[in-house]
């Protein structure tokens, strides 16, 4: 049994809901229930068929409704693994620092190249970082403040699923120096970045110990499922850049979120139009079982 979750932005119509059985029929799945409409804006539908061709079927351009098509087995997830900039949080934290700097454009052109994929990862971060040399650390302390913000629907997504008894991870290609209070005010359970090399209260362009880059996130998700005595199918993995896709190719549920184009593609779900809660209406928790701190 496969199931399709319809999220809109706003409220769900009625018309939509029938398009999307009309759709999923016209491409051969076998309708067996449709669920009832959650919170007025997300709604399962039950079938067999082909789990490809009825994410083909749904997918309507311009269309402001997020959908996911899945099995039903293992529908809820034990382990969550996260990206931070962009993803749990709304910027991208090297370029915010690299403000103070005065450089935020020059460093924000590369992290987008990076993001896209059009750059060597490392060699990117590493380029990036050498350009901060000499920044005084109380900057780090003013972006965190200044510019730092939680992405909507973050905290009630990490927390909830914690209650159930999930693990949650934070990752990052970005820095422990913002990894670490995000992930505290957000509620993972556990943190990895790299960390920004300081002498006598400045950066000094360097990195201590290895980089965490894409296959170093893939790994993290892979072997913390393994701890677990979790299965890959039972994990959520989500994230927005290149870097992001060698996890989301092997979580059960690959998540892109407000994603470059080549994360999108390579996801199982690309959220477009919701925040972070989407992911709970994913796995058919709604709003009444949310944790909201």
């Amino acid at each position: 049994m496969l199931i399709a979750t319809l999220i809109a932005a706003d409220q769900l119509k009625k018309g939509e809901l029938s398009s999307a059985t009309d759709r999923l029929a016209a491409a051969g799945a076998q309708i067996d229930r449709v669920g009832e409409i959650t919170d007025g804006k997300a709604v399962d539908i039950y079938f067999d068929g082909n789990l490809m061709a009825a994410r083909g079927a749904l997918f309507i351009e311009g269309a402001a409704i997020d959908f996911v098509v899945q099995p039903q087995q293992n529908r809820e997830k034990k382990l969550l693994i996260s990206d931070m900039d962009s993803t749990m949080i709304t910027v991208e934290c090297i370029d915010e620092l690299a403000g103070y700097a005065g450089i935020k454009d020059q460093i924000a052109e590369i992290t987008e190249r990076a993001m896209l994929g059009e750059l060597d990862f490392e060699e990117a971060l590493r380029g990036r970082v050498a350009l901060l040399a000499g920044l005084d650390l109380s900057a780090i302390d003013k972006c965190l403040d200044e510019k730092v913000r939680v992405m909507p629907g973050a905290k009630i997504l990490v927390q909830t699923m914690a209650a159930r008894g999930a693990k949650t991870i934070l990752v990052s290609g970005g820095f422990t120096r913002f990894a670490d209070p995000v992930a505290r005010d957000i509620g993972f359970a556990s943190v990895e970045a790299n960390i920004l090399e300081e002498a006598a209260g400045s950066l000094t362009g360097k990195l201590t110990g290895s980089v965490v880059d894409a296959q170093r996130k893939a790994k993290l998700l892979q072997h913390s499922a393994q701890s677990a005595g979790l299965s890959l199918d039972q994990c959520m993995a989500v994230g927005d850049g290149a870097n992001d896709i060698p996890m989301i190719a092997l979580a059960g549920m690959g998540v892109a979120y407000h994603a470059k184009p080549k994360a999108a593609a390579a996801a199982d779900v690309a959220i477009h139009h919701n925040d972070l809660s989407a992911l709970l209406y994913i796995q058919g928790i709604g709003s009444r079982d949310w944790v909201v701190s």
